[in-house]
């Protein structure tokens, strides 16, 4: 029987065996950014569908930046380790995933401009705005949970009462539609 420390090493080992996408970023003479790919792209490339897609997920990604900054190779490869890790099954997930992740840096970047913000005013409209984010990354992980389920729901009944010369059914049951009259 396998440990769950044996399940650990066996996970890690995994990961370590697999480069995680990456990119580098590269501002050129003439202002435009080159970059760089290495590491196993196969999963986003394969989820975005076309390279028109793929291209641009990787242009957005890249523009992100952080504050301050005109570009941040490493918030760039954190948003493409995020959607890589989630495992985008198509051009739709990924582009949410991709969303997402920058709803998550925004967020912790106004998370931190409410620890450091000096008067009252500056705290409470960053709080606004932290609050407001917090509930657009929990909105899109729900859509995405909808999403991948397809919209198919599961009733599960847990108990059932029958009464003395009642009959319960027990199994799937299927409903076929509407009713329709006849005669």
């Amino acid at each position: 029987m396998v440990n769950d420390l044996d399940k650990q090493d066996n996970w890690a080992a995994k990961m370590r065996a697999r480069k995680p996408p990456s990119v580098g970023l590269d501002w050129r003479p003439d202002n435009t950014l080159n970059l760089s790919l290495s590491g196993d792209w196969a999963r986003i490339f394969k989820a975005s569908g076309n390279v028109s897609v793929s291209n641009g997920l990787m242009a957005q990604a890249a523009i992100l930046g952080s504050q301050g900054k005109r570009t941040d190779q490493e918030a760039t490869n954190f948003v493409t380790g995020y959607v890589d890790a989630m495992a985008p099954q198509d051009a739709a997930e990924a582009l949410l995933l991709t969303q997402m992740a920058a709803t998550h840096q925004a967020t912790l970047m106004l998370a931190r401009r409410r620890n450091d913000a000096e008067t009252l005013p500056q705290q409470d409209a960053a709080e606004r705005a932290l609050n407001k984010l917090a509930r657009t990354y929990a909105a899109q992980m729900e859509t995405l949970k909808r999403y991948r389920s397809k919209g198919q729901q599961t009733v599960r009944v847990e108990r059932v009462n029958v009464e003395s010369g009642g009959q319960a059914i027990v199994g799937n049951v299927e409903t076929g539609g509407a009713c329709r009259r006849t005669g």
